[in-house]
């Protein structure tokens, strides 16, 4: 399923790494509309999860996930996963705008919860999910791919710690994807399913930026959407960026855009450029173009010298198993609430105070 000129179907897999007995945490799936499903259970069952359970009304998608997951029994009804009492967590990657109501709806049968991204695709349904956890005291993860799923992420994150290039002033993202729009289902060109192009995969970029530069919060600043190349696609944006200020004094921008040549060896050439005060850092995820089709490439420059590490086989993938963890221990050691709620937050701001520039 690890499909690197897909980006629809490319799901990572790392090293078996359990944090828990065998069944202690099962967990079921609704919702198959995205193929981010397959890397979100790669990543929970290598840290020890069972994939127990699964629902779609749509049989091919059935077959397709179990083929990768053959333990996962099929269920009849949405509610009958729901109202399993031994499920301890729901995972979906349902349509964009309706995995909020999805969670909703897990939270308040005492599931916690782990979505796609984007986990929303407006303010109202943010203000719903934080009131939820609040009443339930439920957890709402969300599967922010881009940093949480690259090995070249949980490296370069080790370095910021390390503070191998001083205090972080600025970050920089490039979330550029391929757009394969012949296979596109009719929800993706449809904004108030997806959200836009800055919630889509804007919400990523903005996920990154607080978790290097170590921020709960940040402020746009500015932001652009355009639609350059898909005239058939009216309510659809193939390009945009935007500025951030985080709450540390980070100067934060990304680019996402749907434009990756067919002549690139991945779906994208996913990149994050991190300056501190003593040095940067590049994250070359994907591949390093004409050079090595394999990613993970970490390039550090400080006052030590000229650095590469690739990550690839050896940062490994820790947020599973913290998450893991947090939901039977009841602890918030994986991602802040708060925060995977506000880089949500701050992409809808994004994306609806835009000037279209086209």
């Amino acid at each position: 399923m690890q499909k690197k000129a897909d980006g629809q179907n490319y799901a990572p897999k790392g090293k078996s790494d359990p944090v828990c007995a065998p069944g202690e945490f099962p967990v079921g799936v609704i919702g198959l509309d995205h193929g981010h499903i397959f890397g979100m259970c790669n990543g929970l069952m290598e840290a020890g999860a069972d994939i127990d359970y699964v629902y779609d009304p749509d049989p091919g998608k059935i077959a397709k996930f179990q083929a990768s997951f053959p333990k996962a029994r099929v269920c009849r009804s949405e509610e009958e996963i729901l109202e399993h009492t031994d499920i301890k967590l729901v995972a979906s990657a349902s349509v964009p705008a309706d995995r909020t109501p999805l969670g909703l709806r897990a939270m308040r049968h005492g599931k916690d919860y782990f979505a796609d991204k984007p986990p929303c695709t407006n303010h109202a349904q943010i203000a719903e999910a934080r009131k939820a956890v609040e009443e339930t005291g439920r957890k709402f993860g969300v599967y922010y791919s881009e940093r949480l799923h690259v090995e070249a992420a949980t490296y370069a994150m080790e370095l910021v710690k390390q503070d191998a290039i001083g205090k972080v002033v600025q970050v920089m993202g490039w979330g550029p994807h391929r757009a394969a729009i012949a296979t596109r289902p009719p929800w993706f060109f449809d904004r108030s399913r997806y959200g836009g192009i800055l919630v889509d995969i804007g919400c990523h970029q903005i996920e990154q930026i607080l978790a290097f530069s170590g921020s709960n919060d940040a402020r746009i600043t500015a932001s652009r959407i355009a639609n350059y190349n898909h005239p058939d696609y009216p309510d659809f944006s193939d390009f945009g960026d935007a500025n951030l200020t985080t709450d540390t004094g980070c100067a934060g921008y990304f680019r996402v855009d749907w434009f990756t040549p067919n002549g690139l060896g991945t779906w994208g050439d996913g990149r994050t450029i991190i300056l501190g005060t003593d040095g940067y850092m590049e994250l070359r995820k994907y591949i390093d173009i004409a050079r090595d089709p394999e990613g993970d490439h970490v390039y550090l420059v400080n006052h030590e010298g000229e650095h590469h590490f690739c990550a690839a086989g050896k940062a490994g993938f820790p947020f599973f198993g913290k998450f893991i963890r947090d939901c039977l221990d009841r602890t918030e050691n994986a991602m802040d609430q708060q925060v995977v709620f506000r880089a949500i937050e701050l992409a809808v701001e994004a994306q609806e105070t835009a000037q279209n520039i086209r």
